[in-house]
């Protein structure tokens, strides 16, 4: 609070996400936010981690709401696809503009 008695607005950081906030979700989300949709392996080379990682974060992800997970087939071979809810991508732009904020962008 201010000295003249005025509520000053919450520093930006109180507006950061933190399933989001994780370096590796913080990849995954960002390289989902450019496409409607990714191959599993794709955003795992994309992100540089390994497979179960990728999962258990995907995982966390998923359980917020963030993140669809689509699995088939291409052929015989089973795919999975990775997409952001338009949660995810609300939350993934909030998530930006706190960080812009912070920043002094």
């Amino acid at each position: 609070m201010s000295t003249d008695g005025a509520t000053r607005p919450a520093h930006a950081r109180h507006r950061l996400d933190d399933v989001i906030h994780a370096p590796v979700r913080f990849s995954i989300v960002a390289t989902l936010a450019g496409v409607d949709e990714a191959e599993f392996a794709l955003v795992r080379d994309e992100v540089e981690v390994s497979d179960s990682v990728l999962s258990k974060q995907v995982s966390t992800l998923e359980q917020a709401g963030y993140v669809k997970v689509r699995k088939g087939y291409v052929g015989k071979r089973p795919r999975t696809w990775l997409s952001l809810t338009r949660t995810g991508r609300t939350a993934y732009d909030g998530h930006l503009a706190a960080l812009r904020e912070i920043a002094g962008a």
